[in-house]
């Protein structure tokens, strides 16, 4: 979602529940939150939520492709989640004489559904408490490796007696930084379709201008569809698969909703650090994020050039820039939002508290927590600042691609014939993935500036780079330097590569300058002394037992884990935010098709508009999808606690119908990975019967909807 959100003051650095603050594990809905949500209009019970018997909401809530969520919403395993989710994947079955991400696709039969190379969902079906058994294996005398150790060979016990047999993929996780420990079980199905999708100027209307912005007029929808089995059961891609019929599927409402109304959205949070300490906040807004950001635009920039004057280039680099655009403008509006709120201040006031309950304290246990994590951050300031920088540059594809080739070249060559032989179908497949849609120009250009960036403004850089910069102090310098390395190299081109697999030289590979550049940047990378391994220890130790005592300081408490991608429930109520003239809306919670039209600019790249959607809002055919008060409704708010990973996710009703599709936040609250803020935080979401309108009207795919329990 353009992930994330929130801030403002806190008043101690601990979790309190407020009503709408919370990513909340399903199992203990009932005993932490159902009477809030009882009186805030939920009517269903906590069984209907969640249960391990019975079929339940949960049932229909899938991670879609590791980084989203999705939802089930017809009895024919039809999948419903983000055009931004589902962006790299149509963009992957895009070409330029089919080109679905610009101009949309609708697929009329399941035979017309277009499978994605690598795609799949990830079914939850249950989950529960290890704390006691885990930390049994562990004590305070252990060095921080011999506790990872020790925790780690019961979580390989606890996924083995868990997975029956194969069926199911089962992940340990750690919370409050390893002070409690619970198992979740999942099934996997790997066969998933593209089945409809709008064009890009309606998936991603507004672009970069709008992203993180209200008012919003954003379709940000998707639909896929999972195949099984005969059986029903999970199936690499056949033509004998057939449509998922799953355990349970949403109903969809047409009814609408009012503010105030009840809204509970299930997904798959992927981070926050909601318990990062006033030095940590204080590190990432003045070293992490301003390097980020600054390496973020520099990718941008170069990228832009060549993605403009090639369609094919532009295809297969959307998703690589619209996932650096989107953190570039998060990490800049989390610096704003952490600054404007003092934050790092707040937070710095609460740990003063604990100190004098830690000093108070009959054990000495919590007395050198904060002055350890105050020193551990002090002391990685300028590294932090580094990564950033290195990170960036590690996303520029031949700057890694050299690299893992190699050492798996360097493994395929040390085997005897018949072990090259089994290998070799396994290397070719990397080395066409590796390969696939890379345009070197672009991507010696990007590594050049990156390069050239990381040189002038890191410290403490690779040897290798350090070396270069003194011979290679200007821009031009280092892109004259990347183009004679890449001519030379047998990295240069996906043939280039194959005719050396064909007759390796461990000489020929060990000198490609391109390689060595790589390997020394990847080791830089994983470099850790002895000294930076000790303080990560005590530092890891420090912030678990911080944890550890804020808990006890406040018992009295409910707490809440920081997201880590596990299914989470947040409610909450549909919202306004103060009136903004920019919005045509009588009530600032809700945008029309009105608003968008009103943004419309021809041929511009974020605003344009397919002619058939204007033609419908001039007509106002809006069929049975327009708002009782006769506008056509786009997108609305709700102050649900989300982030990065929620993309996708349903936003519910109190019955547990589908009113909308979460998709983004408000960059005016956008430091929720580290701190909530119940006044300004904001989900916005696409309205389903936009969503409806759109698949119906628009696309003429009358036969999705017939797939839907539509409840009127």
């Amino acid at each position: 979602m353009k992930k994330l959100i929130l801030c403002l003051l806190l008043t101690t650095f601990i979790l309190p529940m407020r009503a709408n603050e919370g990513m909340w594990f399903l199992m203990h809905i009932e005993r932490l939150n159902y009477v809030d949500m009882q009186k805030m209009g939920l009517q269903l019970t906590p069984e209907e939520i969640y249960s391990i018997n019975n079929n339940s909401l949960k049932d229909a809530i899938v991670q879609f492709g590791g980084g989203c969520t999705a939802e089930i919403i017809s009895d024919q395993g039809l999948v419903l989640t983000n055009h931004h989710c589902g962006y790299g994947n149509i963009a992957e079955l895009s070409t330029e004489e089919n080109d679905y991400l610009n101009n949309g696709f609708w697929a009329k039969t399941f035979k017309e559904e277009l499978k994605p190379a690598n795609l799949s969902v990830r079914f939850f079906v249950r989950m529960d408490d290890v704390t006691e058994r885990m930390l049994a294996q562990v004590n305070e005398n252990m060095s921080e490796d011999e506790r990872e150790a020790a925790l780690n060979k019961e979580m390989a016990k606890i996924q083995q007696e868990n997975n029956e047999g194969g069926k199911y993929t089962v992940s340990v996780k750690s919370f409050y930084s390893g002070n409690e420990y619970y198992y979740f079980v999942y099934q996997d199905y790997n066969d998933v379709r593209l089945v409809g999708t709008p064009p890009k100027s309606i998936g991603k209307f507004g672009g970069d201008t709008d992203n993180w912005e209200w008012p919003r007029h954003t379709g940000d929808f998707a639909l896929f569809r999972v195949y099984a089995d005969q059986d029903g059961n999970p199936a690499e891609y056949s033509e004998n698969n057939v449509p998922l019929k799953p355990k349970y599927h949403l109903p969809t409402s047409l009814k609408g909703f009012e503010e105030n109304d009840f809204a509970m959205i299930l997904g798959y949070p992927g981070r926050t650090n909601r318990w990062k300490p006033a030095a940590g906040i204080e590190q990432n807004v003045e070293y992490a994020y301003p390097a980020w950001v600054e390496a973020s635009k520099t990718s941008m920039d170069v990228m832009k050039k060549y993605m403009d004057k090639k369609q094919q280039v532009n295809l297969d680099y959307a998703s690589a820039y619209a996932g650096i655009a989107n953190y570039w403008k998060n990490r800049q509006g989390m610096i704003d939002a952490l600054k404007k709120h003092k934050t790092a201040k707040s937070k710095r006031k609460a740990e003063k508290k604990f100190q004098k309950w830690a000093n108070k304290q009959a054990t000495n246990k919590y007395k050198d927590v904060m002055p350890t994590i105050n020193a551990y951050y002090e002391r990685t300031n300028k590294a932090s600042e580094h990564d950033n920088y290195l990170m960036l540059l590690l996303r520029t594809r031949i700057a890694t691609l050299p690299y893992r080739l190699g050492r798996t070249m360097e493994y395929f060559s040390s085997q005897n014939e018949a072990k090259q032989a089994e290998l070799k179908p396994r290397l070719e497949a990397e080395i066409e993935n590796l390969y696939d849609g890379l345009y070197l120009p672009l991507e010696k250009d990007v590594l050049a500036t990156q390069l050239h960036l990381y040189s002038q403004k890191a410290s403490d850089i690779a040897p290798m780079v350090k070396d270069l910069d003194a011979k290679h102090s200007s821009l031009a310098d280092w892109k004259a330097y990347v183009d004679a390395i890449a001519k030379e190299s047998i990295f240069r081109s996906q043939e280039a590569f194959t005719a050396f697999m064909n007759n390796p030289d461990a000489d020929m590979l060990a000198q490609d300058e391109l390689y060595q550049l790589s390997t020394a940047l990847l080791n830089r990378y994983r470099a850790k002394s002895d000294e930076e391994k000790a303080w990560e220890d005590k530092y890891q130790k420090a912030y678990r037992l911080m944890i550890q005592g804020m808990r006890k300081q406040n018992p009295d408490k409910k707490y809440y884990p920081d997201a880590n991608s596990t299914l989470r429930l947040t409610y909450g109520k549909v919202i306004a935010l103060p009136k903004d003239k920019t919005n045509d809306a009588k009530k600032n919670y809700y945008t029309t098709l009105q608003g968008t039209v009103a943004k419309y600019q021809p041929g511009d790249e974020e605003f344009d508009m397919p002619k058939k959607l204007i033609e419908l809002y001039e007509k106002k055919d809006f069929g049975q999808y327009a708002d009782k008060d006769g506008y056509l409704p786009v997108n609305f708010l709700t102050d649900n606690d989300i982030t990065g990973g929620n993309s996708g996710s349903p936003v519910l009703n109190g019955n547990g119908e589908l009113i909308g599709l979460a998709f983004d936040g408000n960059i005016e609250a956008m430091a929720g990975d580290v701190i909530f803020d119940d006044k300004l935080q904001r989900t916005i979401s696409v309205d389903i019967r936009y969503v409806l309108f759109l698949i119906d009207k628009y696309a003429g795919a009358t036969h999705l909807i017939d797939e839907l329990t539509l409840v009127k």
